[in-house]
């Protein structure tokens, strides 16, 4: 009877595991949608370094999450990293609004910082930001500063 006993606990445990993982799955999935309205469109940016993002990276403005990188590929006639990304519909960007990518910190990982503009015209679906700023090494800017390369 004793075996019998640790089958039922081990079935009733296995279904617990199993009950958690998908309410995991279920927040998971509902936290990453685009926003509030559920809708978004698309825009893309040519990037010289696009280091340290990757397609499904947080695009945010004024810190706030407002859409996600959908794609990266090199354009192999101009060597830079063509990317596009959805924002929100409810954001309605100006068209000398700049993008760049960002970093959270020294241990942090990278996302893409829309710095808005001042125009009364907005960005359409499908335009491409043109005021662009890639990733900056940090390896590079600390090298500089050993090197004693800049101001003296």
């Amino acid at each position: 009877m004793a075996a019998q006993d640790n089958t039922i606990t081990e079935v009733l445990v296995g279904a617990a595991v199993m009950a958690v993982a998908v309410g995991f799955f279920l927040y998971a999935a509902g936290s990453t949608d685009a926003g509030p309205s559920g809708g978004s469109y698309a825009l893309s940016a040519s990037f010289r370094s696009a280091d340290g993002i990757s397609v499904g990276s947080e695009v945010r403005l004024a810190g706030v999450r407002v859409g996600t990188v959908t794609g990266m590929a090199l354009n192999p006639d101009t060597f830079r990293a063509e990317t596009s990304f959805t924002l929100r519909e409810d954001i309605v960007l100006p068209d000398d609004s700049a993008i760049a990518i960002s970093s959270e910190g020294l241990l942090g990982g990278n996302f893409v910082e829309i710095i808005p503009g001042g125009s009364p015209f907005p960005y359409a679906p499908g335009d491409q930001i043109m005021d662009t700023q890639g990733s900056v090494s940090l390896i590079t800017l600390l090298m500089r500063f050993v090197a004693g390369d800049g101001e003296e």
